[in-house]
């Protein structure tokens, strides 16, 4: 492999660079009008205008990504997450043109993005799955129907999207009735498809994934896996791996489900698995993502491994780097935290100029941006500005050093979550390590309650 191009922006943009020069691997990036003065465009080695701002007109422009990997004769695409990456058609249209897809075979693309679908594939290999149902749900009356049968509360999910976007909790009644039309027309706005199911929502839960990995022969392996339970609107903010309060003996039946999973789609490249866990340690699928994931270097850190490397050696036809479980060992404790361009009371987008970026004095931590000093965060992209990742030999030592990072980090000209981590990270929960999917909302209410005192 000599050449690939890069269809993503920002900061993966620049983490697939780097792995790149590395390799002696040149990079074409696009970019939109928004996002030419982006670092990853002044580092790639060659670099496109892709269109206007909207991702629609730029980001999502397929047959004009395929023609500039034509253009500049790429041996292959790297899709990042987000945008394209969970495209089969665009995956097919590359490989049509002779150009390497780096991430799984357009089947697996396809089927695992159907969330009703794939919770029909675990349920044949034997994977638990949340109660749900198993059909889409065409009207109102079905889905009263099919709640009362599951019991509430239950989550209303678009079959074809995640991310937080399509799915909301639904407590009762009258709440899956005001809710049902609205995640229809956003499932049908953001994935091209409509089709909406439900599912059993477990309380206090933790969304707990694994990493896989599989190769052209056959080997797939795991990385272990990341707790991504400190969550704001369904959405990830904070990762840490080895999970916290999480007994071996369950964490080894994870592992095996996670390879049972990807063995039953004859998975190919980078993956993961992704799980609701219960108070007690029982878990259930919730999805497979089919690419690189935002919160890839916890792994990174945990193993030694760069994945990226990993993903362009399986693409280029190689064997797994490493195919023998035994050898892959997770060593210490790591966490990452989403830096965003946010108001942290409302979660809201901050768009705007970055007058200064300090990320304090601490050393040994590992920072993956994608901006810098004098870069407009604009309103038509994720607000995601950085992800700072810490790796030391234990949890407490880990969150001592992220307390130093936030106490010391400054960034002006937009509004940011740097404070609430901060805060955050003097909270006994978290700390405790006993904590699910509600303790970020859970804190803010304690916070406001202490205000307002």
């Amino acid at each position: 492999m000599k050449k690939v191009l890069i269809a993503n922006r920002g900061e993966i943009a620049r983490r697939i660079i780097k792995t790149c020069k590395k390799l002696n691997i040149k990079t074409v990036a696009i970019y939109s009008e928004a996002d030419q003065e982006l670092p990853y465009v002044k580092e790639a080695d060659y670099a496109y205008l892709i269109g206007p701002n909207p991702v629609q007109q730029s980001y999502l422009k397929v047959d004009d990504i395929i023609e500039i990997a034509k253009k500049e004769n790429v041996d292959a695409i790297h899709p990042g997450y987000g945008f394209l990456s969970e495209n089969a058609d665009f995956a097919r249209k590359a490989e049509a043109a002779g150009i390497k897809f780096i991430g799984p075979k357009p089947e697996t693309i396809e089927k695992m993005g159907d969330k009703i679908g794939s919770r029909l594939t675990m349920i044949h290999a034997n994977v638990p799955v949340v109660p749900g149902t198993e059909e889409g749900l065409t009207s109102i009356k079905e889905a009263k129907d099919a709640a009362s049968n599951i019991g509430y509360p239950v989550m209303l999910k678009a079959s074809a999207g995640g991310g937080g976007i399509g799915m909301i909790r639904c407590d009762n009644e009258a709440t899956l009735e005001k809710h049902f039309e609205s995640i229809k027309t956003r499932a049908k706005s953001y994935f091209g498809n409509d089709v909406v199911f439900l599912e059993k929502f477990i309380d206090a839960s933790r969304h707990i994934e694994v990493q896989i990995f599989g190769d052209s022969f056959g080997n797939i392996v795991h990385l272990f896996e990341r707790n991504c339970s400190v969550q704001r609107r369904n959405q990830k903010v904070l990762e840490e791996s080895p999970s916290p309060n999480f007994p071996q003996e369950a964490r080894e039946k994870l592992y095996e489900a996670a390879i049972n999973a990807a063995k039953a789609v004859e998975y190919v490249n980078a993956g993961t698995v992704e799980f609701i866990v219960d108070q007690n340690h029982q878990f259930y699928f919730l999805e497979m993502n089919t690419r690189l994931q935002v919160e890839h270097p916890v792994t990174e850190a945990v193993t030694g491994f760069d994945l990226v490397e990993w993903q362009l050696k399986v693409a280029s036809g190689e064997e797994l780097p490493v195919k023998d479980q035994q050898l892959i060992n997770s060593q210490g404790h790591a966490f990452e935290f989403r830096v965003y361009a946010e108001d942290p009371k409302t979660f809201f987008p901050s768009p705007g100029t970055i007058t200064h970026l300090n990320w304090g004095e601490v050393e040994d931590i590992r920072i993956e941006s994608g901006y810098e000093e004098g870069n407009k965060v604009t309103p038509f992209y994720d607000p995601m500005i950085a992800k700072i990742i810490i790796h030391e030999s234990n949890r407490e030592l880990a969150i001592e050093k992220a307390q130093k990072v936030f106490s010391s980090a400054k960034i002006e000209g937009v509004k940011t979550n740097i404070d609430l981590f901060n805060r955050f990270l003097h909270d006994e929960s978290f700390n405790s390590g006993v904590y699910s999917t509600s303790i970020l909302g859970e804190w803010m209410q304690n916070q406001g309650e202490e205000v307002s005192k």
